[in-house]
């Protein structure tokens, strides 16, 4: 029996361009393949289209997932990844694209041809790649996140991609149950920081949001688009907070999504409830309005990096009695 071999194509020791290629004789698997968002885009090592079998996508952030589509140039390899991923992967991909100042490798055409190719997978389903078996666990980090649990040659792998084993308002922690496992993987972003109980957490942020805002302050949280922002939101409601928030950028795009898919969250009422307390912020009038009135504006990019973020930081941040989350 032939040993299973992991090769490490990007992703470590630094954050972004996450990429694992998984090999036996017959088979070949990348897990996710992404980019590294600095000043201009970082790829991973570069690996030949004809070598990959298929590809095995964690979640939908562009650091595990945003060049893929360089395998649909002019190859037709398979996606696998659950419905919700692939959903909102390629709203996240076509605005990479749309937003990019420099040459991307891949344009729309690219991500058309992997949107043909994806597979939908849910949660415990084993799925065949040649002689490599493998399935999605819940990974508890955004919605549709999963940890990819890989069988071949007699031995058992675990790709934890970005997980979070806590119970948060939006989703249930990551399933941790396994059995005997021959090596593990493991995102370790956060590994050497000491969090503070998420409930006392959760408590503090909306007394300093409310007192901000009943002193007449507008308050900003940066957020990433996708799980941060709809997390904000649930938090807020869950603590009944009764003044205005308002959700802007790929957060609104993102949680209309996720309306449609239920399923993989927590709470879906509580999901609901926080989405229909909110107000959708459409166009540059509403976001000036938004500036000018007590409240919380939920805004990608979670970085100050772009989105409509920059914008709301060049307002609030002008006056000492605002606030920034």
């Amino acid at each position: 029996m032939s040993p299973l071999q992991v090769r490490f194509l990007g992703g470590t020791r630094e954050v972004g361009r996450i990429a694992i290629a998984v090999k036996t004789q017959k088979t070949q698997v990348l897990l996710e393949y992404g980019v590294m968002l600095n000043h201009e885009p970082g790829f991973p090592m570069h690996i030949p289209p004809k070598d990959v079998d298929a590809i095995i996508l964690t979640h939908s952030h562009l650091d595990h997932s945003g060049a893929i589509p360089i395998f649909y140039i002019h190859g037709r390899k398979p996606l696998y990844a659950n419905k919700l991923t692939i959903e909102l992967n390629q709203l996240l991909i076509s605005d990479f694209i749309h937003l990019s100042s420099y040459y991307l490798p891949f344009e729309y055409l690219e991500l058309k041809s992997m949107m043909k190719n994806s597979k939908h997978i849910d949660f415990g389903v084993k799925q065949q790649i040649g002689d490599i078996t493998f399935q999605l666990v819940n990974a508890g980090h955004i919605p549709g996140s999963a940890q990819i649990l890989v069988e071949a040659e007699g031995k058992k792998l675990l790709y934890t991609g970005d997980f979070n084993t806590v119970d948060t308002k939006l989703l249930e922690g990551a399933k941790m149950e396994f059995d005997e496992l021959d090596a593990v993987i493991i995102e370790s972003t956060y590994a050497d920081e000491d969090h503070t109980e998420r409930s006392e957490l959760e408590k503090r942020f909306v007394e300093e949001v409310t007192n901000v805002v009943e002193n007449g302050g507008t308050v900003l949280v940066p957020a990433f688009g996708v799980g941060r922002s709809q997390e904000i939101a649930c938090v807020l409601a869950a603590h009944h907070f009764e003044y205005p928030v308002f959700l802007d950028g790929m957060a609104r795009e993102a949680s209309r999504i996720m309306m449609n898919y239920r399923e993989f969250l927590r709470d879906p009422k509580l999901f609901m409830d926080a989405l229909h307390s909110v107000d959708w912020i459409e166009s540059w009038r509403d976001r000036r309005k938004a500036t000018k009135k007590p409240g919380v504006i939920i805004s990608p990019a979670g970085m100050l990096k772009g989105g409509p973020s920059v914008f709301y930081i060049s307002k609030v941040g002008k006056k000492a009695r605002n606030g920034v989350f």
